[in-house]
């Protein structure tokens, strides 16, 4: 992920790592595996095994006829596992744990432990972003014991900081040579206390690591052939390059695997690579003239794309980026194996998630698939090593043929052993306007459409609502304090959800936090909804939102959707903080999440209850679904029909502090002055006194 939390704690550095570190903190706790190796405990249940038997909990092959045997190896990828770490902790209410009885970050390493003589796993591979708030022990604690677990088995890792995991993480609008490693008060840094160079050092596969610490390698031995694996952390600097030069020319014969946090990225159709200029500086200043170099992994960028490059010897260089983590429950466990079938000249990739057959049944549901099969998830890259290698390795071989079948083909099995992935629910676009479900909870339904694409929204135009209870009217200028609106900053336009079945949206545009510069939409004074509380129907909040392409945290941040005005502080008995704010705030925060914070509507003592999303990519349509159970009083938010990780529980109703306290949609308040407001559009709005099942969402279909 690539921003820090704002709203983190401040980092205080321990006097050493080793002396902190809780050692096999949890190996017993959780029922992972004990120093021994031996008991693996309920954490496993459910990951799966091969047919080929097992004893003590390790799965062995079998033999097989030498004429059906191939010489291959498999290398484990954990992507960015940084929200694994966060919400395992105790400060965000172990949610991993409280919901499925287990972690994900834990159940990867232990199935890599467990499966690694197998599938023949000589290694495992960190792409950084080990944890989400560098300040946050709780998160390195977490990591720490996850990875131990491969420390106890013997298996070794190669790890690296990503920008989450150093103190400083800006990326100084795009110049290289800043916020570099050497920049950095290495004493300062959590991620050099937990992962010091002294923890790396016990592994059999070591090299080194640079003078920072930021930097390492390793050189492992599978089928009879070396490989070396050269990990660079964040933003590595001119003498980290130096370093990693030195350290391929001191190793000349050996094929070099390039690990770095960000190089490629995704381009929007969410398949296609993107360079960056970060990777392009990689590549001229380290890559393109070191033909050593045949493959690079990275993180960073939410989702999975490949790029073949030519070096300056003509031959490719495999460049792949994989991050999980904007997908359901922070990744799900998603991992990859990457297979090296030295017989037929081929590297095979499997993107899946141990964690996910492991979920309690009844927890499951459409987004919990343990075995990606998209083609930018499941391929193969065909490589003759011997002649990709023979300029800086003439002897390189295939090695003995000790393999039964494809190490891709069996990891597939044990995974999906006992295990049935869900149907895959393909969504209907509506047929016309009117395609989608009608409510009879329905309290007020905005949508935003009616004019010419470009054409302004004039302030005192009327949004109809659906029931024709509670119409929305776009506000007058600049008034609560508001600085330069003109009226083209709310436009219409013909863009919308593909889902959704209104014909359009409106564009907020040109607004600016520091103007402050903003339009918006309110409720009338008289309107119904105003004095709702929805304490015992309980309710569902739908929206249709774009944010804008040209988002930028400095003048947009904590823009709102939604709120209704007032001050919270002015609740009786509200005990929380921002007394400034209102009681609702539907909005998007300083890193694209999506917030859902509210006062109950409770007597007694009151506090501001939340519910987060993950980021949310700019210029990209969602559907956001808020659901607040009458019963069990918990309140569920749900993008794109997934559901978050970050929920609350008992957040009875929504206060208010009177029955003539507006609805706003678009803006919002701050101290009683109109603020933040919304930079992308709109489409529709609905609001439910229900909590309302997805087929009665406005993503379905009418009967």
């Amino acid at each position: 992920m690539n921003q820090h939390d704002e709203k983190q704690s401040s980092f205080t550095p321990v006097a050493s790592a080793d002396a902190q570190r809780p050692q096999r903190r949890a190996l017993l706790k959780m029922g992972l595996a004990s120093a021994s190796g031996l008991s693996l405990g309920g954490l496993l249940a459910g990951c799966g095994g091969g047919d080929s038997g097992s004893a003590n909990g390790v799965t062995t092959p079998v033999a097989v006829p030498p004429s059906t045997l191939i010489s291959s190896f498999a290398l484990a990828v954990l992507p960015d596992t940084q929200f694994y770490s966060r919400y395992a902790t105790s400060s965000e209410s172990n949610q991993y744990e409280r919901h499925y009885g287990n972690e994900p970050f834990a159940a990867q390493t232990n199935w890599v432990a467990r499966n690694a003589a197998a599938l023949n796993i000589p290694f495992l591979i960190h792409l950084g972003d080990v944890v989400d708030q560098v300040g946050k022990p709780e998160q390195w604690k977490v990591a720490d014991s996850a990875m131990q677990v491969l420390e106890v088995n013997k298996l070794p890792y190669s790890i690296l900081a990503g920008n989450h995991d150093v103190v400083n993480d800006l990326d100084y609008q795009g110049d290289q040579s800043k916020g570099t490693d050497s920049q950095r008060v290495l004493a300062n840094e959590p991620y050099l206390q937990w992962f010091s160079t002294r923890r790396a050092q016990r592994q059999a596969t070591f090299g080194a690591r640079d003078a920072s610490g930021f930097h390492e390698y390793h050189i492992f031995t599978a089928q009879e052939q070396k490989f070396l694996v050269l990990s660079l952390s964040w933003r590595i600097s001119d003498a980290g390059i130096a370093w990693a030069r030195k350290v391929m020319a001191d190793n000349p014969t050996l094929p070099v695997i390039l690990v770095n946090h960000q190089l490629i990225n995704i381009a929007a159709d969410a398949v296609s690579p993107l360079e960056t200029d970060y990777g392009k500086m990689l590549w001229e200043k380290l890559i393109r003239d070191n033909d050593q170099i045949f493959m690079t992994l990275n993180g960073h960028h939410h989702g999975a794309a490949r790029l073949t490059k030519t070096n300056n010897f003509g031959n490719p260089v495999e460049e792949m980026v994989v991050d999980y983590q904007m997908d359901y429950q922070g990744g799900n466990g998603l991992m990859r194996l990457y297979e090296f079938d030295l017989t037929n000249n081929q590297i095979k990739v499997l993107s899946f998630s141990p964690w996910v057959p492991m979920k309690p049944a009844d927890t499951r549901n459409a987004f919990d698939r343990a075995v990606l099969t998209e083609a930018n998830e499941a391929f193969t890259i065909n490589i003759n090593f011997a002649k990709r290698f023979a300029r800086f390795n003439t002897t390189f071989g295939t090695g003995k043929a000790t393999i039964a079948s494809s190490l891709i083909e069996q990891a597939r099995a044990m995974v999906l052993k006992g295990y049935t992935e869900p149907a895959v629910v393909v969504p209907v676009a509506p047929k016309d306007a009117d395609d989608y479900p009608k409510v009879a909870a329905t309290v007020a339904h905005w949508r935003f459409f009616g004019g010419a694409d470009g054409a302004a929204v004039a302030p005192g135009a009327r949004i109809a609502d659906v029931t024709g209870a509670n119409p929305l009217t776009r506000d007058g200028l600049n008034k609560g304090g508001i600085v330069g609106a003109q009226a083209g900053d709310i436009v219409w336009s013909s863009d919308r959800h593909r889902l959704s079945s209104a014909p359009g949206s409106v564009s907020f545009v040109n607004t600016d936090k520091n103007a402050p510069r903003l339009s918006y939409f309110v409720t009338d004074p008289s309107a119904a909804i105003n004095a709702q509380t929805f304490a015992t129907t309980g309710y569902t909040i739908e929206a249709f939102v774009k944010i804008n392409p040209a988002w930028d945290k400095t003048k947009h941040a904590w823009m709102n959707i939604m709120t209704r005005d007032g001050k919270r502080g002015d609740l009786a008995g509200f005990i929380g903080g921002d007394p400034e704010s209102p009681p609702l705030l539907f909005a998007i925060s300083s890193l694209r999440e999506v917030q859902w914070e509210v006062v109950p509507d409770v007597t007694g003592k009151r506090d501001a209850l939340a519910s987060w999303s993950g980021e949310i990519i700019a210029g990209t349509w969602v559907h956001i679904s808020i659901v607040n159970d009458p019963a069990t009083h918990d309140t569920v938010m749900y993008v794109e029909g997934a559901p978050v990780l970050r929920n609350s529980s008992n957040v009875v109703g929504l206060a208010t502090l009177s029955a003539t306290s507006p609805w706003v949609v678009g803006g919002g308040s701050w101290d009683g002055a109109r603020a933040d407001g919304f930079f992308g559009n709109i489409g529709e709005v609905r609001v439910a006194a229900s909590a309302l099942a997805p087929a009665q969402w406005l993503t379905a279909r009418r009967a």
